[in-house]
Formats: C-alpha cells, structure tokens, sequence
C-alpha cells in the first residue's frame, strides 16, 4: 500500500523497492494486511527522522561508497569499560580521533537484566540505555558529536532474541497466547526433541540444549544461546514488524551502522540446523529495502559467525543485496592459526578466497574483539598436512594458552567441551602475541620481539581490503584482565579476560617512547598514517597472494591508480627470507629505504610494505635512474595542481559533511551538487 498522501521523498523511495518488498514479504507471511501496516510504520519512522538526518542520507545517497575509503578506522568497545558511561565516551571523543578513529562501535548498551544479560546480548528494553550508562537522549547526542567530529556511530541490534525480562517474555509468561506466539512454546518435549536432533547447541558447556522448562507456564521455550535469552518467532509477522520497528528507532537516534547480531539463527525449521536457511535471506533482504526507504544514509553489518561458504550470501547479490558489510571472521581465526603453527599455508589458501570476491563486497577485519576466537577451520584442507581437526585445536589453544614449551601466548579457554575434543580461545593481543610474559619477566629482549610481532600483525591487517577494526586497549598494547575470577557474575565466562576497563593511566604513557605503550602507539599511528595517506590500500585495488617460497612468510600484493605494494609478513620466531623475484625499484613505505625485491630477509616476527610508483617510474631518464620515495610525487599538470590546491581549501574549511548541514539546507540538487564536490572526503562522514 501506497498511500499518495505520504511525502513525495518518501513515496519514490519505497516505489523504487515496492513490488520486490511485497513479494518477499508475502512469501514468508501470506497477510496483505501485516504487509500494509509494514509499509505504514515505515513511514512513520521516516516522519519522525530529524532533518539533519535526512540530509545525511541524502548526501551519502551521492557517495554510496562513503564508507570505503583508505582512511577508515574502527574501534570497538564497551561503553562502561571505556570511560563508565556515554558521557564519558563523549569527553573521550579527541582521543579517539588523536588515534585516527572515524568508526565507533560501542558494544550493547540497551537495557538488560544484571547477572542475566551475556554482556549485553539479553535485551529486555531496545527503547531503553542501561541506566547506568546513559539514556536514549545522550546517545543521539554522542551520535551528533560523532557526525560532527567525522565518525560514524555503530551499535549491535541483538535481533535473535530477547531477554525474559523483556515486556513480551513477561506477559508470554503471565498467559496471553499472543505474547507467546512471538516465541516457540511448546506443551511437551515432543516438538523440542524433534529439533534437538538436527540442531547444534551454541553452548554446549555453560548453557547445553536448545530448550528451557518454564514453570510459571509449565511450557517448554526454546533458548538457544541462554535459558534466560528466548528465541523470537519470526514466523509470526508481529515480530519482524515490531523488531524492524525497533531497529529504525535507533537509527533515528543517529546510529549510522546497525550490527544485525546472529543473524544466521533467526529462522527456525524442524529437522534443519536452524542456521542460514532461505528464510534468513528474505528477511535480511527486507532490513536493507527498510533502510534504504527510511534512512539510506545507514548500513547493515551482518554478524554471521560460519564458515566461508555460508558468509557470503549475506552480501546478497548486486542486484538485490543484503547487509553492506561482514565480519571477516575465517581470516581472523586463521590468522592466530598461523601465529600458533608459524606455517601461512592455510592463511594464503584463505585470502584466495577472499581476493577473489567482488570488490564492492566489504569486510570488517580485525584481530581481536568482545568475543572468543573459535576454531572454524578449513579442516579438509589442513588434512593434507596431518592436521586432525580435535587434536589441531588441542595445539593450537595449548599454544595459545602458554601450555607449550617456548609459547609466550597468554590466553585461556573458552566453552571447552571435552566431550567434543573442543575449546574456543579468549584473551587480549597483547597478551596473545607476548607482550604480556615479557611484561612480567621483565624482559626487555622479548619485550621488543613481541613490540615487533604485534606491530607485524596489525600491519598485516591493515593491509587487507575492507575496514580495520581496532579493539579497544590494542592501541596502548593493554594485557588481559583476571580480576574477572574474582566476581561471581563473571567468573564462569572467560571473555571477561579481554573486557576489563581501559587503562587511562596506560594511555597517559602513549607519548613516552621508553615506555612499552608508547613504543607500541607510535608505531601503530605510523601505519595508520599511512595507510591513510597513499592510494594503494583503497579497497577497490587489485589484491593477489604473492608466493614467497617460504612457508613462514606470507606475502599480499596491491595494485591500484599507478601504485604496488608487496607485503611481506614474517610469522616465524626466526630470520626468513622471501624469494619473491620482483624486477620493479622498491622503497620501504616506512623508512625510504630502497628494498631489493628479488630475495628480501625479515627479521623474526616482523614485516615490511615495499612501494613503488609507476607514475614515478615514468619520470626516470635511462642515464640517470632515480629511486621514487613515496612522499615524492610526479609533477602535475598546472589545471591538475589548481584542482589539488582548491581541493585542499575545501578540505581545509568543510572537514565533515556534518559541519555543512549545520551552514546550509541540503535538499534536492544542492545537497547532490555537495555530495559529488566531496567525493574526495569519502570515509570522513
């Protein structure tokens, strides 16, 4: 239903995706009348968005792709342990710009039950900040500074389930049969059993099964995650209405990027695994054409925790796509296989995969996060070097948990089941790569190697396509926190290890080069610095695994608008060399120094990012061959220069998009007109 009083805008917009939206919706509910009201709350959603927002979306309608640029950096965190509350995230704010922040996602913070809540994930209010960090209204006040200051704002929408305090699990449990709809209650064990045929547990050691008894109903509910966290029927229409609903109340608060949490999970068949069934698609599907009718100025993250070959698809097609971006979860686990085993092997036929992917397909990449590391592992290709699945990842959570001779790795175990032969792994990346032991022993050797191997690693992954991530504390090089043991609510869940409190006292030493975090943020800055200011690392570069003969040196290559760069990254505790016989005259990005780039040795645990300039190489005279340094730039043209100089101007005076909403309406062909002088500030707003 289309109803002609609705705003003009807003009518083409949900034109534009009307007849796809119906038919989907309709395949899974069959109701005209719940497809109407849909289309009528999506219009009061877009009534209600604030006009500054609105000329957001408008002007990011004109740089679509204002998310990808070179000069993204996110950092993830919690809002309590980061600065206590949202007002302390907002008085922290030029920290996280003086570390090159332009993405901020803070970690649940809707209201949920103390003791219950699996940090954060047991929503019982997604209208409603945990009061002791804030209220709805400071949070669209840290988004406002946020646009302002440049950054985008990312908040996790925990879609899957509810907590059972939530309103609806109270009065599901009070008896009213509509409430309990919008669950999966069952009178007997018989449906339930059915299911637990086929389907995994998600916690097999802490919280085991799929199914609670209730007895304030005397029915049975199904629980996947926890028995205080209740599945959500999204068979019911109700539910993706009312949950779609609350997804665009937080969008309207100023959130730009919202993490769909778990959501291969969210349909449920008898006699399936209950993960990425067709369904799950279909409703992806319509989030996005919801966003791109109420805020297209916002983007999905998809959160899907599988192997590679069910991640994909939540990209959706070209045509009809899905959630803008995804975490790039096997990289990340493979990465920490390879610090375990110092053999790229897996890692390199890993990154095939994913450099042969679209471009316009975006990643998340990181090292570490709020969560374990789990071990989903491309075992079939490992067999053919005798690594077993169960015995493999007994080696590499020994490893990483110390339990080897000559591990430095300070981790811990998270949900070991022994039954399965099977244990995820928790801990910081400073703790992971050694700086923790070295810290303790005092050691300043080992202390610099594992300055060296946690640098190598960050390298590595700025190095990649997509969006880098930082966790909070990597900065500063902060260990993991084992005060966690000591608190009951706590105790049973290892993740607390890497989920202590920021070290502002730590961070207070980031300028003091003696000191460890000072050593280690100077040359973080310096990556990023980089990273940001040369072309190469764009995301629509041309990206290949570079073959280094060696099994301990993983090499990446990029090319893009006149610039190559070859990483290589030394994963082993020994001096490597990298035969990679390249005939081009390179430089070391960070140094200037000239590179040969026919066998190239790296220290132990180490990398280097060696650049050359075809642009430069153009300029050379056979008599009198020169190096290109990357900072020299071929001449340009005078009409080239004056563009560059007015460039700059306008990158001098209008640093945000934000900025210039707040000087002049941006409507229609004015704000269109802004948007393409801009496109040069892409991944600023």
């Amino acid at each position: 239903m289309i109803d002609q009083s609705w705003n003009e805008e807003f009518k083409k917009r949900l034109a534009a995706n009307y007849d796809e939206m119906k038919d989907l919706y309709l395949s899974l509910y069959h109701d005209e009348h719940a497809f109407d009201y849909f289309c009528t709350m999506l219009y009061d959603y877009y009534s209600q968005r604030p006009e500054l927002l609105k000329e957001w979306d408008e002007a990011r309608e004109d740089v679509p792709d204002w998310f990808k640029g070179n000069d993204m950096l996110g950092m993830l965190m919690y809002t309590n342990c980061f600065a206590g509350d949202l007002k302390g995230v907002l008085s922290h704010i030029d920290y996280l710009k003086e570390v090159g922040i332009n993405y901020l996602h803070l970690m649940p913070l809707l209201e949920s039950p103390k003791g219950r809540s699996d940090g954060g994930y047991a929503v019982s209010d997604f209208r409603k900040v945990q009061p002791e960090l804030g209220t709805m209204d400071e949070l669209a006040e840290l988004a406002d500074t946020c646009h302002r200051k440049g950054m985008s704002l990312c908040l996790d929408f925990v879609m899957n389930h509810t907590s059972e305090d939530h309103e609806w699990a109270k009065r599901a449990r009070a008896g009213e049969k509509e409430y309990q709809d919008r669950y999966f209650f069952y009178d007997d064990w018989t449906i339930p059993n059915e299911y637990e045929k086929s389907v995994p547990q998600v916690f097999p050691t802490t919280a085991p099964g799929n199914f609670t008894y209730n007895e304030d109903t005397g029915k049975i509910v199904m629980t996947m995650f926890y028995p205080y966290q209740w599945d959500l029927n999204y068979r019911n229409p109700v539910v993706f209405n009312d949950m779609t609903a609350n997804m665009l109340y937080l969008c309207n608060h100023g959130v730009d990027i919202i993490r769909l949490d778990a959501v291969p999970y969210i349909w449920k068949e008898v006699g399936t695994t209950c993960r990425n069934l067709p369904q799950v698609h279909v409703l992806t599907r319509l989030m996005r054409m919801a966003t791109e009718v109420v805020c297209p100025g916002t983007l999905l993250l998809g959160e899907v925790v599988m192997e590679p070959s069910k991640v994909v698809p939540y990209f959706g097609s070209l045509k009809t796509p899905e959630c803008h971006m995804l975490y790039n979860v096997t990289t990340m686990a493979s990465t920490w296989h390879t610090v375990a085993t110092r053999d790229v092997r897996l890692l390199k036929h890993q990154l095939e995969s994913v450099f042969a992917l679209p471009k316009q397909y975006t990643f998340l990449n990181y090292l570490r996060c709020h969560d374990d590391i789990g071990w989903g592992l491309d075992y079939d290709y490992l067999k053919q070097f005798g690594m077993d699945e169960v015995p493999h990842k007994k080696y590499l959570n020994d490893c990483l948990t110390g339990k080897l001779p000559g591990s430095e790795a300070r981790g811990e175990t998270y949900n070991d089941d022994p039954r399965l032969g099977d244990a995820r792994l928790v801990g910081m990346t400073a703790s992971l790569t050694g700086i923790e032991a070295a810290d303790y022993e005092q050691n300043e050797w080992k202390m610099a190697r594992a300055i060296d191997f946690d640098v190598m690693l960050h390298a590595f992954l700025f190095t990649q396509s997509g969006i880098p991530v930082l966790y909070s504390g990597d900065e500063i090089g902060q260990l993991n926190d084992y005060t966690y043991h000591q608190d009951p609510l706590k105790a049973d869940d290892s993740r607390y290890l890497h989920r202590g409190n920021f070290n502002w006292e730590h961070a207070g030493m980031r300028f003091d080069e003696t000191t460890r975090q000072g050593k280690l943020y100077k040359r973080l800055r310096e990556l990023i610095k980089a990273r940001s200011e040369y072309s190469v690392f764009e995301s629509d570069a041309d990206t290949w695994v570079v073959e280094t003969w060696n099994d301990r040196v993983l090499g990446i290559g990029r090319y893009y608008n006149g610039e190559k760069l070859i990483a290589l990254f030394n994963f082993s505790d020994k001096e490597e060399t990298a035969w990679i016989h390249e005939t081009e005259d390179y430089v070391d990005l960070l140094t200037k120094e000239p590179v040969n780039g026919d066998a190239v040795t790296l220290a132990p645990q180490s990398f280097v990012w060696m650049y050359h300039s075809y642009e430069g190489e153009r300029t050379r005279t056979a008599a009198a061959p020169k190096l290109v340094y990357p900072e020299k730039k071929a001449p340009k043209p005078k009409k080239q220069k004056e563009e560059k100089k007015a460039e700059k101007k306008a990158d001098e005076e209008l640093t945000t998009v934000s900025v210039i909403v707040r000087k002049m309406p941006l409507k229609g062909a004015p704000a269109r007109q802004l948007a393409r002088s801009m496109r040069h500030c892409k991944g600023r707003f």
